[in-house]
């Protein structure tokens, strides 16, 4: 009952930026646009080098192109549906979650709905016809089990960017500025996760890995799914990831509210 209630909000807080959003119709295609462009640029980037090099640490292009374009449907997701996190610093800075606390709604759920990335909808648009693509060209043996595999792997790894990015976010409640850099940064690491990690040296490898996760979004899922050696037994882990992330970044947001101090208006 309070899952359902919490999904009704969600969506009428939703509907009305969205509402806002579409009002400014030319910005709104704009950012369409824009996002659309970007991917295919960086498709295209990368079907240029496979032109001079094939195989790149025993992956093909078609692979390389899915893990990529996972990256992009994912941050897609995130940026059409979650995208509030990136107003966390303003609403702190400015005091304005005071406003969020006396509602009788949980905070988290009023800071995702706070912001509205339209150009998410491009990346997901590109990514997810980039990934059903790829698919057509890589042999795989699908059966049930792995269809529901994978359509976990999916739900995990938005969980995983969502949580990692969320809590890089919560930094604000510390320094009490309205500055994203700190997490700009964190999703600009998340940027090596469009390649194979194996083309990385050990170091980059281990930060990805366990430190800021984003291997588990595209590489280690995709690994298990094209049964890339030792690569694919990672993969398996993605579910345990995904929850790890979750309850961490929780733990850090409720650290973070003990330490938000009220405007005082």
């Amino acid at each position: 009952m309070r899952r359902a209630r919490s999904l009704y909000i969600y969506y009428r807080l939703m509907s009305q930026q969205i509402k806002a959003i579409v009002s400014y119709q030319a910005d709104f295609v704009i950012s369409l646009f824009a996002g659309t462009v970007t991917q295919l640029l960086g498709i295209v980037f990368l079907w240029v080098v496979y032109q001079k090099i094939p195989n790149i640490q025993g992956w093909e292009f078609w692979e390389v192109a899915f893990v990529y374009a996972a990256v992009f449907f994912i941050e897609g997701v995130q940026s059409l549906f979650l995208n509030g996190m990136w107003v966390l610093g303003g609403l702190v800075n400015k005091g304005e979650m005071d406003r969020i606390l006396f509602r009788p709604i949980s905070p988290i759920l009023q800071v995702f709905t706070s912001n509205i990335g339209i150009g998410g909808m491009g990346s997901i648009i590109v990514g997810g016809v980039i990934m059903v693509q790829s698919l057509q060209h890589i042999h795989l043996d699908w059966t049930l089990s792995k269809v529901l595999i994978s359509l976990l792997f999916l739900a995990s790894a938005v969980v995983i960017r969502v949580s990692i990015l969320f809590a890089a976010n919560c930094q604000t409640f510390w320094t009490g500025s309205s500055n994203t850099s700190f997490a700009h940064t964190i999703h600009t690491l998340g940027q090596l996760a469009q390649y194979p990690i194996s083309i990385y040296n050990i170091g980059v490898q281990l930060l990805i890995t366990i430190i800021v996760p984003f291997a588990f979004i595209s590489f280690f899922p995709a690994s298990y799914l094209f049964g890339k050696g030792s690569w694919a037994y990672w993969g398996m882990l993605t579910p345990l990831v995904a929850v790890y992330t979750v309850i961490l970044a929780g733990w850090i947001f409720k650290k973070g509210l003990s330490k938000y101090e009220s405007a005082g208006n």
